[in-house]
């Protein structure tokens, strides 16, 4: 069983831990209405890319459920208005629509009258296997750590925003790793980006820390350039970036939680290897590279508020571009399920289709 469990379905119920509210609560919301879900996506209930794809797997279970209950003779027809509201609820985590579609393949094999049993157990088994493949990735991720380690030094590591068990199924991409590289007695320390303006990093990836007693350190955004820079003339050099992703083109540009770019550049210049971690649902081969990923932008109130109350000048403007793109050259090494891609390219990245 996993520690931390995000999504819980019970009894034909959705269950989502509200991340909204960690770490002062740990309460968890019942769905059992696919628009609802799609507004909990939307809302930030439940975020992360792979936790997002589950939540739309029972999100159609639940849809099934709904309209097999109204006319079972015309379910699929009705479905599809919630199905497009669901596929609408975030716009760049690819593994929404991923979701979405790997449910609609089954309707025409199912037993049209009487769908329910194994729509819902293909939503149980996208649940699992992200679990599972989250392990492996988890392992081979840490393989890569041992094989950079040189003498008896280990490395800290730095993460943004979060790629843990509350953006999984559990147990986490990057977070996974991290959390098999500490088992092992790889890593030293972790920095966790605080991850404006929702501070997932804060909230979040220092809970799931703090709540495995690894040690953690939070940083504000702006101040993870100077840390690597000065970790380097100490006994705890930084030596990663790690962190998820939310859709990968076919080069193996990635798309991840706006300031991931800051620190890849950062990296680059200060000779650190960056380590990317996301199951292959994350890739979309029919995006060429990273400027056809879109970037959703979010409201700017976020950004002009911090923790409900206004921060910023009356009058005063602000983005809020929730994503960005690091450039597959400055990435040195996408982890998946199904393998490792060290600096990924479209024809390395195709092994993986």
């Amino acid at each position: 069983m996993e520690t931390i469990q995000p999504i819980l379905w019970e009894n034909g119920v959705l269950k989502l831990l509200d991340q909204r509210i960690l770490p002062h609560s740990e309460d968890y919301i019942s769905y059992q209405n696919c628009r609802d879900v799609a507004d909990a996506i939307t809302d930030m209930v439940v975020r992360g890319a792979p936790a997002i794809g589950i939540t739309a797997a029972y999100g159609v279970a639940l849809a099934v459920k709904k309209y097999t209950d109204v006319d079972v003779n015309r379910w699929q027809e009705l479905i599809e208005d919630d199905l497009i509201y669901l596929s609408k609820a975030r716009p760049t985590a690819i593994n929404l629509n991923w979701a979405i579609d790997e449910m609609r393949k089954l309707f025409s094999q199912c037993n049209v009258l009487n769908p329910l049993p194994e729509v819902q157990a293909l939503a149980i088994k996208i649940h699992q296997d992200d679990i599972d493949n989250n392990r492996i990735m988890g392992k081979l991720g840490a393989d890569l750590i041992r094989e950079s380690i040189t003498g008896e030094i280990k490395p800290a590591v730095i993460t943004h925003c979060n790629a843990g068990a509350l953006a999984t199924g559990g147990y986490g991409t990057a977070l996974g790793v991290i959390r098999s590289a500490w088992e092992q007695g790889l890593i030293s320390h972790v920095y966790a980006d605080e991850t404006r303006p929702w501070l997932q990093g804060a909230r979040l990836t220092a809970w799931e820390m703090v709540k495995e007693e690894i040690p953690v350190s939070l940083l504000v955004d702006g101040a993870a350039s100077h840390v690597i820079k000065t970790s380097q003339q100490t006994d705890a050099p930084i030596g990663w970036i790690i962190v998820g992703s939310d859709r990968i083109a076919a080069n193996g540009d990635v798309a991840n939680k706006i300031g991931t770019y800051g620190l890849a550049v950062n990296a680059k210049y200060h000779g650190l290897k960056v380590m990317v971690v996301a199951p292959t649902s994350t890739i979309d081969f029919k995006v060429a590279s990273g400027n056809d990923i879109p970037i959703e932008e979010r409201s700017n109130q976020e950004v002009l508020n911090f923790a409900g109350s206004k921060q910023s000048a009356k009058g005063a403007l602000a983005r809020n571009p929730a994503f960005d793109v690091t450039p597959a050259e400055l990435v040195d090494a996408i982890v998946t399920e199904k393998g490792v891609v060290l600096k990924p390219t479209t024809d390395k990245m195709l092994n993986l289709k």
